[in-house]
């Protein structure tokens, strides 16, 4: 943590916050969680665009990408509103807070190890605030809850520097979770996502199976969702859970490579024909699953033939999403230590016929749902009553309606393809 060696700007007689996140679920179930303390001590939370006395930014540092966009989102905040004391947390915080400290307008640094302090540190510290005498109502981001569940990685990746910033897995009591599912549920969440580093790690109640049961069986949650997963964690009676209907039926798993080599200098625990397996028998068990991963290219010694038998391995499982990025050096990482390092353009290239795969592998999912319903959460209205909501199995649906629609669970016939989603009709009244 860095405080600042002068006092900070004045702060109107409401103080107004503004909070702006960076990257991972986790991150965000966290300035979620934040978000709410600042509005119990009686602060106001507003757009980070709408001017606020301070700006909180939870950055990311997975990439540089990730890190060039936090140190612009910094400048921009200090040029849009040069007197709002400025601060930064998260993962780019723990990894490289001199590095932050040296931008314009910074006024506090402070880790993820002392991130759930970050209230009673501001107002200890570097500005007196005022909070206002009327109740601020919580400003609804989403439709859909961030709970978290664990912490930390205790098995790193070669390229990964997570478990660096987050440090080692621990997890958050179960009684924790379900109250903080149900506080959700009474807010008028629809659908809750229990979130995490690793939370196929989780090891109180019987694991993570054990604690979704209790989430299913003890909580009136509409829609839970899972996020990332791994290959070994879907065994077969963790997958006889989404006989539960209110189990959505996505699942994350990032794959990173479709190539074993490189699986093994990337130091993943599985195979691609464990992933396989895996993919293979949770669509056995789950219709309509929608399956989505990661991957990475370019990584240290990546040759064009490993590229290739990565390429054809996603090409023949048949995924509903990819999200793909080059490979990232991360400082103090194996892989960052590696030779033969891909050249960008070579990156840059293999990036784009990947991404090319990905449209096509999205687009051949959705039409195999063309001409049937599924049940949509209505998010917002997007421009002249056309409104964007998703389906359970992660299908971006539009429609056109007069009515307010915002979180609401209705039924939609899917009848074409729009953009990057389908094109649907509302079926039931509403009653939902």
């Amino acid at each position: 943590m860095r405080e600042a060696e002068e006092e900070g700007p004045g702060i109107s007689s409401i103080a107004k916050i503004g909070i702006q996140t960076i990257g991972c679920k986790l991150n965000q179930a966290e300035s979620e969680s934040l978000a709410r303390r600042f509005l119990e001590a009686g602060y106001q939370i507003v757009s980070p665009e709408g001017n606020p006395d301070l700006y909180l930014l939870n950055t990311c540092t997975v990439t540089h990408i990730a890190d060039r966009k936090c140190r612009h989102l910094l400048r921009l905040a200090h040029r849009r509103n040069p007197k709002a004391i400025i601060v930064v947390t998260g993962c780019y915080a723990q990894r490289a807070g001199q590095e932050l400290s040296h931008i314009e307008g910074v006024t506090l640094i402070v880790g993820n190890e002392d991130k759930e302090r970050l209230l009673d540190i501001i107002r200890a510290g570097i500005v007196s605030f005022s909070p206002s005498s009327e109740p601020s109502p919580w400003p609804r981001f989403r439709t859909r809850a961030l709970v978290k569940i664990q912490d930390g990685c205790s098995e790193p990746c070669s390229y990964c520097i997570v478990p660096q910033v987050r440090g080692r897995e621990r997890d958050v009591p179960p009684q924790q979770i379900l109250a903080e599912v149900e506080a959700r549920v009474a807010d008028g969440y629809r659908d809750v996502l229990l979130t995490g580093t690793t939370i196929g790690g989780y090891q109180g109640d019987r694991g993570l199976e054990g604690l979704v049961r209790r989430v299913l069986s003890q909580t009136g949650v509409q829609r839970l969702r899972l996020s990332s997963l791994q290959p070994q964690d879907l065994t077969p009676s963790f997958i006889q859970l989404w006989n539960d209907s209110r189990l959505c039926r996505h699942l994350h798993l990032p794959l990173q490579s479709g190539c074993d080599t490189v699986l093994q200098r990337m130091r993943r625990s599985y195979s691609t024909a464990d992933y396989e397996r895996a993919v293979t028998m949770a669509r056995e068990l789950i219709p309509q699953l929608a399956v989505t991963t990661d991957v990475m290219v370019g990584f240290p010694g990546e040759s064009d033939e490993e590229f290739e038998t990565s390429y054809r391995f996603c090409e023949r499982i048949g995924l509903a999403s990819l999200h793909i990025f080059p490979y990232s050096a991360r400082p103090g990482t194996v892989a960052a230590r590696m030779a033969h390092k891909v050249q960008q353009e070579t990156k840059k290239k293999r990036s784009q016929r990947m991404l090319h795969l990905a449209r096509k592998s999205a687009q051949s999912f959705r039409r195999r749902f063309l001409g049937r319903s599924l049940t949509v959460l209505w998010e917002e209205e997007k421009r002249d009553g056309i409104w964007s909501g998703l389906s359970d199995n992660y299908i971006r649906v539009f429609s056109k309606s007069e009515e307010q629609l915002r979180n609401r669970l209705l039924s939609v016939r899917l009848t074409r393809e729009h953009g990057s989603g389908l094109w649907g009709s509302v079926e039931d009244d509403g009653s939902h």
